[in-house]
């Protein structure tokens, strides 16, 4: 279990320092959407200014790992689905912990949708991951989202949470439960981190820094947000700002 303790103390190295964490995984199940049609210039200026983790698919690696400079940490998205076939929401592996490390990863990433027919399908697959990581001593990154109307009450989002924690995860990503109180509630009933997803953009900007700071506020553990950063530009200076935010600066 050493290595695993050894790549979550670079992930949160002291009690003031939240993560920085950035998914670029969007283009397997969106296609290359604003702000993804070129891979390497964005993760150069990401990692200049701040981000701690990027978190890429298996074939994205090869661009980022020529480019991927120390201390920026590597994640490696394992859950696959597409916006062209008809089961969108059942996310599938795509990858093993094994082939993770052989790229480079410092953590693994996966996703789970709750409430959907296909559950149970996700739910073997997160332990199967799990498992797998805990052999390796990989940490794992579980995102949990309730895929109903609304994206999932806070009570139902606690419970995904919980359940992904529960079921192996060693930090669960999910959605913003619609306030700090909700939010703080989530975290104290979610036994590993809590990662703050950001989903659709959000507007205004100063609207997105609020999300961020109330995260920090909450007890959070950090943020793991992709659009609502990488499709404002330029993003280098929103990216200091938030970094500034999360890693305890003034």
């Amino acid at each position: 279990m050493y290595g695993k303790s050894i790549r979550l103390r670079r992930l949160f190295p002291n009690p003031a320092h939240r993560l920085f964490s950035v998914p670029l995984d969007h283009a397997v199940t969106m296609g290359p959407i604003d702000g993804l049609e070129r891979l390497a210039p964005l993760a150069v200026e990401l990692q200049s200014s701040g981000v701690d983790l990027l978190i890429v698919t298996k074939g994205a690696a090869r661009e980022v790992a020529p480019i991927l400079a120390p201390p920026t940490l590597l994640g490696i998205h394992v859950s696959a689905s597409t916006s062209l076939g008809p089961t969108a929401n059942r996310k599938v592996l795509v990858a093993t912990a094994s082939e993770a490390v052989s790229l480079g990863a410092d953590l693994l990433s996966m996703q789970v949708n709750f409430g959907v027919p296909e559950e149970p399908d996700m739910l073997t697959d997160l332990g199967t991951a799990a498992d797998e990581c805990r052999q390796l001593g990989l940490p794992l990154l579980c995102m949990a989202y309730v895929k109903k109307d609304g994206g999932g009450t806070a009570e139902e989002l606690r419970h995904a949470a919980r359940a992904a924690a529960d079921l192996g995860a060693d930090i669960v990503k999910t959605s913003y439960p619609g306030s700090l109180d909700e939010f703080r509630r989530l975290c104290e009933t979610t036994p590993v981190p809590v990662l703050i997803g950001g989903g659709v953009r959000i507007e205004p900007e100063a609207a997105f820094l609020r999300l961020v700071e109330e995260s920090v506020t909450a007890g959070g553990g950090g943020i793991c947000i992709g659009r609502n950063l990488f499709q404002r530009r330029p993003v280098g200076p929103l990216a200091r700002q938030i970094a500034a935010r999360l890693h305890g600066s003034p």
